[in-house]
């Protein structure tokens, strides 16, 4: 375990701006039965038809497509390509576990615009967040870290952990 205090927060960069979060919108949207279905359909293959999803669920092509557009416009659903990050060049991911001091809110922030952080969430508990660093090299992973979430004012501490096999990632939870 890297447990190492923040000793770059004199030089720190200043929390950047950033627009809130779509997720918040998307916790608020009151969800039908039908709208749960064709997200369930899309967590399966984000590239099925339309039509395909239509017979499935029972409504019209024209439905379906209004329905997604409506889901992706209010931050529901995002339809993605998602690679492996190792075949397309980067060969080091991290989860990151942060401590900071006072607010969360402006870590959380100055995280979201760094290129290489790819998941931010607060949590309870030993941390204050967990940050998921996607990096092309061990050099880059420590300069991200050093130079980059070390350098925010209000990080306190943190603590890595290096993956080293990746044994499961689903996006196929479906809907509640």
């Amino acid at each position: 375990m890297d447990q190492v205090p923040n000793e770059h927060a004199e030089g720190g960069q200043p929390a950047a701006r950033v627009e809130p979060l779509r997720r918040r919108r998307a916790q608020q949207a009151a969800l039908d039965d039908l709208s749960k279905a064709i997200i369930e359909q899309l967590q399966q293959d984000g590239r099925r038809a339309y039509a395909t999803i239509g017979k499935a669920v029972g409504l019209s092509e024209a439905a379906v497509r209004q329905r997604v557009q409506k889901l992706q416009e209010s931050g529901v659903i995002q339809i993605v390509a998602v690679t492996d990050p190792l075949t397309v060049g980067f060969n080091r991911e991290a989860m990151i576990g942060i401590r900071c001091e006072g607010d969360v809110e402006p870590v959380a922030e100055a995280l979201t615009a760094m290129p290489e952080v790819s998941y931010v969430v607060a949590t309870a508990g030993s941390f204050d967040l967990l940050v998921e660093v996607v990096a092309e090299d061990d050099d880059q992973l420590l300069e991200t870290i050093n130079k980059g979430i070390r350098a925010i004012p209000q990080v306190r501490s943190t603590e890595s952990f290096v993956y080293l096999k990746l044994h499961k990632q689903t996006y196929t939870w479906g809907t509640r």
